[in-house]
């Protein structure tokens, strides 16, 4: 069965359930970051609520990676904000903080997942300092402890104990993007930016990563905001679906709604050459 072929069937239960919670976890008003007209993201508007996996799709050089920048306090906006529902009664504006204060958000309630994973990991520290870093900037400090998360984790993305003390540098390209997926997961954050998760995976590889995360997602019950120029992924992993085009949205819904009915003409050009491909 086909990537494609896989049908995200509880998405729709899943973000009825998560819409029963009090506030959503991310609300994004009027955010632009522009470099020239029409490169970056503009007017962007949005929620996330607890428990969802939105997907963010278009063609290279629509913004969406600089829409995931900003949006993860790595870039700072031209106008807009992103606000963050950091406990039940209080939620903070990402960029009203100090960027020490950013950055200790993506150490701990966050996580990133780069597409090259050698830009999210530390290639002369050993598969478990990695992920036992992560774990460190929470508090845990017993090294026994640590080293036992980090095997249990290991083993979780499928990569074997015994190379706990290897360096990432020695890895495959597809273990290195677990190594990755699990330092970013150990902590248990409550949101993870993906950018390109699979890509320059085969294919074969790219399936058992697919399946690895729509898993630890579901089992963990994180929010993921994800972006891919894959269609095929994008069904498999998100709930609902952002098109852009230069810089802005021209059509949202939920995935199987966007991706069988497209009703923007360009998300019908996007749906139409996959088909046809």
């Amino acid at each position: 069965m086909s990537v494609m072929e896989v049908e995200n069937s509880s998405g729709l239960a899943e973000i009825n359930r998560a819409h029963r919670e009090p506030q959503p976890l991310l609300k994004v008003s009027q955010l632009t970051k522009l470099y020239q007209p029409g490169k970056g993201c503009q007017a962007i508007n949005f929620e996330l609520w607890p428990g969802e996996v939105l997907g963010i799709v278009g063609e290279s050089g629509s913004g969406k990676s600089t829409l995931l920048r900003v949006l993860s306090g790595r870039e700072e906006p031209d106008n807009g904000y992103v606000q963050y529902q950091i406990s039940p009664n209080n939620s903070v504006s990402l960029y009203g903080l100090s960027e020490s204060e950013r950055r200790r958000l993506l150490r701990t309630e966050w996580g990133v997942v780069h597409q090259h994973p050698m830009d999210g990991l530390r290639p002369r520290v050993s598969a478990g300092g990695n992920i036992g870093e992560r774990l460190m900037a929470v508090g845990s400090r017993h090294y026994g402890d640590i080293r036992e998360q980090a095997a249990d984790w290991l083993s979780q993305v499928e990569i074997p104990v015994d190379r706990i003390d290897d360096m990432p540098i020695t890895f495959s390209g597809g273990m290195q993007q677990r190594l990755q997926i699990a330092r970013n997961l150990v902590t248990h954050p409550k949101l993870v930016f993906m950018d390109e998760p699979t890509g320059g995976l085969d294919v074969s590889v790219q399936a058992r990563l697919l399946d690895l995360i729509r898993n630890l997602v579901t089992e963990l019950g994180l929010s993921v905001v994800i972006v891919t120029h894959d269609l095929a992924v994008a069904r498999l992993l998100a709930h609902r679906l952002v098109v852009m085009k230069e810089s802005r949205i021209v059509e949202t819904g939920l995935t199987d709604q966007v991706l069988d009915d497209p009703q923007h003409p360009y998300t019908q050009l996007l749906v139409s050459s996959v088909l046809q491909g």
